[in-house]
């Protein structure tokens, strides 16, 4: 089946999609973006993404393109288009076209870019059976890491000496010594008395869907939940770590900087948020 994009009122082929060398989200990083996750024919969490994009757009004084239920039509029909029944939605908004200028252009229209692509699977078997690994680095990143901007030349470094180490993912490291999030995750722990322990949403993180969903799940099911900053140290001596994000749900971290987390294997809570999450979405409507 043929790949399908959508550039601001048309859908393409995904070969032929592009937008103007002057864009200002090529030229300056001025824009923002989500990424959907489609699971077994149901948008996760769509909501939850649409209302964070709003946010990311008042935060940076940028109009929406269109209408949000129109953006989320547009999104429908690009999933419909591309046949997806697992895969992952981008959807991209930038201050548009403009002479290349600091400041913000006077009547230009914001350029509204959509993807997607199928995924067969959204974790390896091995990764939910013995873990995965981090590597620790210092954030480097602005101040607004709220804002969920395509400025991501940081988290690019901090993925790449990730892979360059054999890891699975980064986490940065703040100026304080505490674990801020992963380059494209959220943090977590689980401490040797069974408390699930996030640093809390501020300026420093992202605050994200999937964790928002999460931090749920876990009340309705009892588990204590602690909104903190952690250290390296405690994570390593935890009974349990694991990140989240629109694509990995719940996967378990084994490993930091080549220590062992606990006993070195997946914990039961981190399982059993993942299965959560998988049934929760499952339950919403396609």
């Amino acid at each position: 089946m043929a790949r399908w994009a959508y550039v601001n009122g048309r859908y393409l082929p995904h070969r032929q999609a592009a937008v103007h060398v002057e864009d200002r989200g090529f030229q300056f990083a001025d824009g923002v973006y989500e990424v959907v996750t489609i699971l077994d024919g149901r948008f996760a969490d769509l909501e939850g993404h649409m209302e964070r994009l709003g946010r990311s757009l008042r935060e940076l004084r940028m109009d929406w393109p269109a209408a949000p239920r129109v953006v989320e039509m547009i999104a429908r029909e690009l999933v419909r288009r591309n046949g997806l029944h697992n895969g992952s939605l981008y959807v991209q908004i930038t201050r548009g076209v403009a002479s290349r200028d600091f400041k913000f252009p006077a009547g230009a229209k914001p350029t509204l870019v959509m993807t997607a692509k199928r995924v067969t699977a959204f974790a390896k078997p091995e990764h939910l059976e013995n873990g995965v690994s981090v590597v620790t680095v210092p954030d480097i990143r602005w101040g607004r890491r709220d804002i969920k901007t395509v400025g991501l030349l940081a988290p690019v470094l901090a993925k790449q000496q990730a892979a360059e180490s054999g890891a699975y993912e980064a986490w940065l490291i703040d100026s304080d010594g505490t674990v801020t999030e992963g380059s494209s995750s959220n943090a977590w722990i689980v401490t040797g008395e069974g408390v699930l322990v996030t640093r809390p949403p501020s300026t420093k993180i992202l605050n994200g869907i999937t964790r928002l969903s999460l931090l749920r799940l876990a009340a309705e099911r009892g588990i204590p939940v602690e909104e903190r900053p952690f250290t390296v140290e405690e994570a390593v001596n935890a009974q349990e770590a694991f990140v989240s994000s629109a694509g990995t749900f719940a996967l378990p971290v084994t490993r930091i900087d080549g220590r062992p987390v606990g006993n070195g294997k997946p914990g039961p809570i981190t399982r059993t948020l993942r299965q959560a999450y998988l049934d929760y979405v499952a339950g919403m409507t396609a």
